[in-house]
């Protein structure tokens, strides 16, 4: 008897009734594969090997495949919080289902938690049984989420070669004319979450960021704030066992002559303002020494915040331009 759970693997756990049949599976084997449980039916004419509670089987089961935020986790991007399910369906797509419930039509196309996006064949040619095109499901960040978390899904993206430089002016290309200012805030070189949030919040509060700063011939400091500040972002799973490799390199920060400051990750996505507060302390205390405008102090030049609400993939609002790159200092 034909197992019909090793022929669904060989498509990543995800594969239609007609790749199976091409394999030599009949109507019998499928239906005695399901009634064991070996294989779950995601959608009529669909079999997986993967959790019912898996994003991607439940984007199947509603008639399409993951996009935007949904794909970007999927992939493994660097994304904060928790987000409704983004699935792209074609522009003529029918017989829409619960994500939840193959049996259960999707009577409306709003649906707590499930976010539709009713997408062009160009985006459908691309992509796998599961998921859009990496480049599609970016641009769908982008004009979706909000502005920091656009962001950093970008600088993952390149970070970890999901996309070169040409595909992400590919991206750029394809986003909204007021969207595209975005390219000035990405930054390739980036290594975690954390530190693209910081680095995009504090530009924009107006301080000038640079990140990846040499600060011997073997180590580099996540960020240097206004030539006075170096912040390591740090997170417990890749830090436990570096304690004192970490210190030691607060030390030479400090011989650095800048201020050394190392917020955990979970600093800074629950207790931010206490990051901008110990920032604006320590710039301030080392005015004298940084070269931060003609007064000695914190030349501020705090950048227009996009108006992106909380939850914008919910919302039907009118799109919000990014904020332009930040303007040179004064000296």
């Amino acid at each position: 008897m034909t197992d019909i759970a090793a022929l669904v693997d060989r498509f990543d756990g995800m594969a239609q009734k007609r790749q199976l049949v091409a394999l030599g599976a009949r109507d019998l084997d499928l239906t005695l594969a399901v009634r064991r449980g070996e294989v779950v039916r995601a959608r009529q004419g669909w079999y997986t090997t993967l959790p019912e509670a898996d994003p991607r089987v439940r984007a199947v089961r509603v008639g399409g495949r993951l996009t935007g935020i949904s794909a970007v986790i999927e992939a493994g991007g660097w994304v904060l919080g928790r987000h409704p399910l983004h699935v792209s369906v074609t522009d003529n797509a029918a017989r829409l289902r619960s994500p939840t419930n193959r049996f259960v039509k999707l009577a409306a196309r709003r649906v707590p938690g499930l976010t539709l996006h009713w997408d062009d064949r160009d985006v459908a040619s691309r992509g796998t049984a599961t998921s859009v095109d990496i480049r599609d499901a970016l641009v769908r960040v982008v004009v979706d989420e909000e502005f920091e978390t656009a962001i950093a899904a970008l600088d993952w993206a390149l970070h970890t070669g999901q996309i070169d430089r040409i595909d992400f002016e590919r991206v750029v290309h394809h986003l909204p004319a007021n969207r595209r200012a975005i390219r000035d805030w990405v930054d390739e070189r980036c290594e975690s979450l954390p530190e693209s949030l910081t680095r995009t919040r504090l530009r924009l509060l107006g301080y000038a960021v640079d990140i990846q700063v040499r600060l011997n011939d073997f180590e580099r400091i996540d960020l240097v704030v206004d030539e006075c500040v170096g912040i390591e972002t740090d997170g417990k799973k890749y830090h436990l066992e570096t304690f004192d490799a970490d210190r030691t390199k607060d030390v030479d920060i400090t011989i650095a002559d800048l201020h050394p400051l190392r917020p955990s990750a979970d600093m800074v996505f629950r207790r931010w303002p206490r990051i901008v507060l110990a920032v604006e302390r320590a710039i301030a205390a080392r005015a004298p020494a940084c070269s931060c405008g003609n007064s000695g102090t914190h030349a501020r030049h705090p950048l227009k915040a996009p108006v992106f609400p909380r939850r914008s993939a919910w919302r039907h609002t009118s799109s919000p331009e990014f904020p332009k790159s930040p303007r040179p200092r004064r000296e």
